[in-house]
């Protein structure tokens, strides 16, 4: 009788143990399921993190540059004031003059409306010749110039806030006659 009491204590101990074994493994896979429940929520949240960075970011572009095509065509309605103020301008008739000074007030206050929108001129006569900021449609030699310096504008360049949006069309020193 002791024999079978013998058998049954190793198989109960037998038991105990298997039983032990798989509470621990079902422990290990409640807590493998944790650690990659959380590796995919700090995952979804980085996501999220870097999504809402770039809608910021393009909500950004589209207020700073959205109205560029807009002010595209209006830096022509710009240029063609330009144009007509320096047609006008050597006429000495008063008549001709007083709407010179009137087209040139509309003018004015067309480019300070174009610049609280960010516009802005590209600087060129008298400074060097940037092929980022300038297109060069020929080059003269002019005496005490220095050479690739702008020493002519024939239309002029315009950046929205900061960004190129028409380069300036310019005419470069040479040092060669």
């Amino acid at each position: 009788m002791e024999s079978n009491e013998n058998n049954e204590k190793p198989a109960e101990e037998t038991q105990k143990a298997e039983a032990q074994e798989n509470q621990e493994a079902a422990a290990n896979e409640t807590k493998k399921e944790e650690v990659d429940y959380k590796s995919k929520y700090f995952y979804i949240a980085a996501e999220m993190d870097n999504y809402r960075k770039r809608m910021e970011r393009e909500k950004d572009n589209l207020l700073k540059y959205g109205n560029e095509r807009v002010l595209s065509d209006l830096v022509d309605v710009l240029d063609n004031f330009e144009r007509t103020i320096s047609m006008l301008a050597p006429d000495q008739d008063q008549k001709i003059k007083n709407i010179v000074t009137g087209l040139d007030m509309v003018k004015k206050l067309f480019e300070d409306t174009l610049a609280k929108h960010g516009l802005s001129p590209v600087e060129a006569i008298g400074k060097d010749f940037d092929p980022n900021y300038h297109e060069a449609l020929a080059q003269e030699y002019a005496e005490g110039k220095k050479p690739n310096e702008v020493i002519k504008e024939f239309q002029k360049g315009y950046l929205l806030n900061g960004r190129l949006l028409r380069p300036a069309k310019v005419v470069v020193a040479s040092d060669k006659q």
